[in-house]
């Protein structure tokens, strides 16, 4: 891969400053993508408030070369809590920092990005590995949008994955909402 191509990076962000490092990024201009979510926390005071929360802990995606990565990682401060997510099972450096496509980032995003309870952000691996159908959605919120149906909890849903980073899973779309894809 050649460092000064552009691409998707998945980052992991040491000690949950995903947002700082996000807001660094913002200022820069550079383009990244921070899943959020809504969750109750419980105040001091003892009440329930509605706060908007990273999605995926430790986990922050950003647009840019691994060039310009490698520097600010080096010589900015506000950035030393990157880290690279890596395949430790490719034998070359080059290949082992994972980066993914963008027609595979933009399809998570657009499902990743709603902050209702439209989606679900999956935190357990065990049934991601389980055969599905490969299916695009042909209607509605999601239109366009292309994933696997998995059946987590007894239920069908839409998965949106990407392999060995993060999935989400869209908690309803009707059947004549789908058309059956080839995988790719």
């Amino acid at each position: 891969m050649n460092a000064s191509e552009q691409y998707w990076y998945p980052m992991r962000i040491t000690y949950g400053r995903e947002e700082k490092v996000k807001a660094h990024l913002d200022q820069l201009h550079i383009e990244n993508f921070l899943p959020m979510r809504y969750e109750l926390i419980l105040t001091p005071q003892g009440k329930k408030k509605r706060t908007l929360v990273p999605a995926i802990p430790n986990l922050l995606f950003v647009h840019s070369t691994q060039q310009i990565l490698t520097e600010l990682k080096m010589t900015r401060r506000e950035f030393e809590p990157m880290r690279y997510m890596t395949n430790h099972l490719t034998d070359h450096w080059d290949e082992r920092i994972l980066r993914v496509p963008d027609a595979q980032m933009e399809n998570f995003m657009r499902v990743a990005s709603r902050q209702d309870d439209s989606v679900l952000f999956l935190q357990s691996n065990d049934y991601l590995h389980k055969e599905g159908r490969r299916v695009r959605i042909i209607d509605g919120d999601f239109a366009g949008v292309e994933g696997t149906i998995k059946r987590i909890k007894r239920n069908k849903h839409v998965v949106v994955q990407l392999e060995g980073i993060a999935a989400v899973a869209i908690a309803f779309v009707p059947a004549s909402y789908l058309r059956e894809i080839d995988d790719p």
